[in-house]
Formats: C-alpha cells, structure tokens, sequence
C-alpha cells in the first residue's frame, strides 16, 4: 500500500472526506465497530478503495492491516468499484440443477460482461455465489437485493432491458 497522506488519497479518487468522516463519527470512532464502518461505507462509496482503509485506520487509531483483512476476508467488501446495479446469480445445487448456468450465460451476454466483472459504464456487476438459502425459488437473481426466482433466460433479458430502461429515465 502506498504511504501518502489518506485524506489526499480519498481526494484524488473523487470521494468526499466528509462523507468518511461522518461514517466513522456515527459509529462514534469505535474500533469495535470496524465492520458496521466498512459496510456503511461500501454503501456510501459502492466499494472500498485502498485510500478509504487507510483513512478508517487513521480514525480508528488500529493498523491498516487489520482493516484490509477484514475488507478483504468478507464476500460482501469490494476493493474495486462496481456498478450501479450490483446482480448474484445463485449457482447452488438447487438453483444449478434448475437451469441457474443458463440464466448466468444470457445475463452474461445481455451485459457484455463475465461474472465477477463491471461493465464500462459503471452500471452493471455481475457476481455469482454459492446459495442465497431460496431454494424453493431456483434460480434465483439478486438484483440490488431484490430475489427475482423462477428465473428463466428469458426472464433474466427483460430485467435486464427493466435496469437500462430505468436508468435512461
């Protein structure tokens, strides 16, 4: 990791130090709270960018370190930046053995991108994880949080043309 100051690293990637401020200020600068301040600010920010630890382990007053392997040991952190909509395909047995494979292949096409990707405009990642514990639903697509089951290809291209179209309104 580099060495400058972490306030001008937050400037340079366009992120508000205030907004870093007040995430670690409402948590009251507790460095029990580490893992509440980084979720908090991953939905601030959309991800956790180098400059963002080091600026939370300043405040916290505990090492880089430990903030990067707790950034980097949860799923739910990201060190890159995803998109706008951020999509799980579910690829458990249940969901696998209904045709989850496919549903991930158009998805696939219809963004332009490969799971565990980001498309260029910022407004899609695509990720894939291993149950999202809706069996019965299979297969299952997370979008923004929203479980979307019974998913077909089909299916999965008119949410798709849903997100673009919402984004162009």
């Amino acid at each position: 990791m580099g060495q400058s100051e972490p306030s001008l690293e937050l400037e340079e990637l366009g992120i508000e130090v205030a907004t870093v401020e007040s995430v670690v200020d409402r948590h009251g600068r507790d460095p029990s709270a580490v893992i509440a301040i980084l979720q908090d600010l991953q939905e601030e920010v959309n991800y956790l960018p180098e400059g963002t630890l080091r600026y939370v382990a300043e405040r916290l007053d505990i090492p880089v370190s430990k903030v990067y392997s707790l950034a980097t040991f949860y799923r739910a952190f990201s060190l890159e930046p995803r998109g706008r909509h951020l999509i799980h395909v579910c690829l458990g047995t249940a969901c696998h053995v209904r045709g989850a494979v496919k549903v991930l292949d158009t998805l696939e096409r219809e963004m332009g991108i490969a799971a565990g990707e980001t498309d260029e405009q910022m407004e899609f990642t695509l990720e894939t994880v291993n149950c999202l514990g809706a069996c019965a639903l299979g297969p299952v697509v997370v979008v923004d949080g929203e479980y979307h089951g019974q998913m077909t290809g089909a299916k999965a291209t008119r949410l798709i043309k849903k997100l673009r179209r919402s984004e162009q309104e």
